[in-house]
Parts: C-alpha cells; sequence; structure tokens
C-alpha cells in the first residue's frame, strides 16, 4: 500500500504571503534611481499583486496566481533587486504553484533560485532555508527523484533539528516524510528507523491515543508487513486501533517566518 507524504507545509506557505513584505536584508542591486516616495508606492503596489496572488491561488484560479506573482516579482526586482529576500520570497511562492500546475522546470528554476538568496542571506542554518530544503524536496519528490528528494528532506531534518528544537512537530513531520521516500526507494531498513523516529517524538508530543500517533504504528505495520515480518506487523497493527495510515491528517508544518 503506497504511502502518501505529507506536504502540508507546501500549503501553509503561501498563507504567509500577506505579509512578506516586512523581511528586510542588504543588497547591492536596488536601483539608485528611485526616490523614497516612488519605492514605497512601488513595494505597496507589489503588496496588492501578491496579495491577489494569494486569493487567486486559494480559490484554485492557478494561471491568474501566477500572473499576480509574476508582475509582484517584476516590481520587486526592480526596486529591492534579485538578491532580497522579499524577492526571493516570491521566487520561492511562484515556484509553488508551478509545482501545483504541473510545470515542474519552472518550479525548480523558482524554488532553487529563492534557497539560493536565503542560503547567502541567512545562513544555511535558519528556518527559512530549511523550508526552501523542504519545498525542493517535496518539488524531486513529485518529479519521481526520489534519491535528490531524500538528498534534500535528510537536509530540512538536520537544519530543524539544530533550531526548531520546540517544534518537535516538525521534525516528526520530515521523519515520516523521510521514511515514505526511503520506502518507495526499497530502503526498508532506513525506512523503518525513520517511521520509530517520528512514532517516539509523537508518542511524547501527543500520546499513544491520538490519531497522528495512530498513523505512526499503521505506516510501521504496513511496512513490516511488506517486510513479511508478520509478527512484528500483527503487533502494530493492534497498536493502530484507530484506522490505517491512510485515513490518518498528520498535523501541518509551521515553521515560522516562512511563506507558500
Amino acid at each position: 500500500m503506497k504511502r502518501t507524504i505529507n506536504s502540508l507545509l507546501l500549503t501553509l506557505a503561501i498563507t504567509g504571503l500577506m505579509t512578506a513584505c516586512a523581511v528586510t536584508s542588504p543588497n547591492t542591486q536596488t536601483s539608485k534611481n528611485i526616490s523614497k516616495l516612488e519605492k514605497k508606492s512601488l513595494l505597496q503596489k507589489a503588496n496588492r499583486l501578491n496579495n491577489q496572488g494569494v486569493k487567486a491561488y486559494r480559490k484554485g484560479d492557478y494561471k491568474s496566481s501566477i500572473n499576480y506573482y509574476l508582475e509582484s516579482i517584476k516590481i520587486k526586482e526592480k526596486v529591492l533587486g534579485t538578491e532580497h529576500l522579499n524577492t526571493a520570497t516570491s521566487y520561492n511562492n511562484l515556484g509553488l504553484v508551478y509545482k501545483r500546475t504541473g510545470e515542474y522546470d519552472k518550479a525548480l528554476i523558482y524554488i532553487t533560485e529563492g534557497l539560493k538568496i536565503r542560503e547567502k542571506s541567512l545562513g544555511r542554518i535558519d528556518s527559512q532555508t530549511a523550508q526552501s530544503y523542504n519545498n525542493l524536496g517535496m518539488l524531486l519528490a513529485a518529479m519521481g527523484k526520489t534519491k535528490k528528494a531524500i538528498k534534500y528532506t535528510k537536509k530540512t531534518i538536520e537544519i530543524k533539528e539544530q533550531i526548531v528544537h520546540k517544534e518537535k512537530i516538525d521534525i516528526a513531520i520530515s521523519y515520516n516524510n523521510l521514511a515514505v521516500l526511503q520506502e518507495e526507494a526499497g530502503d526498508y531498513q532506513n525506512a523503518l528507523k525513520s517511521y520509530f523516529k517520528a512514532m517516539k517524538i509523537n508518542e511524547k508530543v501527543f500520546g499513544k491515543e491520538h490519531q497522528v500517533t495512530q498513523g505512526n504504528y499503521a505506516n510501521i505495520a504496513l511496512l513490516y508487513y511488506t517486510m513479511k515480518n508478520f509478527d512484528e506487523a500483527r503487533k502494530y497493527a493492534k497498536m493502530a486501533k484507530k484506522g490505517s495510515a491512510e485515513e490518518m491528517q498528520l498535523a501541518p508544518i509551521t515553521v515560522k517566518g516562512t511563506s507558500e
């Protein structure tokens, strides 16, 4: 039975765009010929276009959403430059919309560019950089590039373990995503280890009776069944008494200071 990667981080990220322009970063590519008043006016327009892009996305009108984002990006590139964190956020979000429309090559360009800017401006150990790694990993998974997806999902986990100590739920979801990818790649032993890491965190956070933890038990039972370890499969199937893994809805990832 095929597992489903929890990519709710991608869905949540776009909801934070309304305040994206509050972020600032050093930038040498900003146009010097724009007055402060004109700059303020242009950024307000970029914000309006950005927010219209959010609304269109939420309505499922992805074509309009892309057009709004492209207009907003043109202004941001003119006013802020192509290496500003605000511009990086827009690149990331546009890439995620392209991912939703199945235009993976375009999505890869924009998500990768957003990641480069975040790494340069914020460093590798930052929640926004972790978000970009996660988004890139999920995109590569959608493209069928499982090994590369595993690589970036591991990087996401490494960063979160260093900087998001209190956000244990996020780490558990990333471990679960990694387990799904490892299982798809046929690496059952490491998939099992990743499932157990997610399970241990969720047992502490939610308890054994919660549906999230129950979903972990069901995933482990199904993997043991695939591995023909029927005794362990029965053991965890009994623990997953509230339903199968496919019926479980994992809590959404919430990474501070990020956007979809």
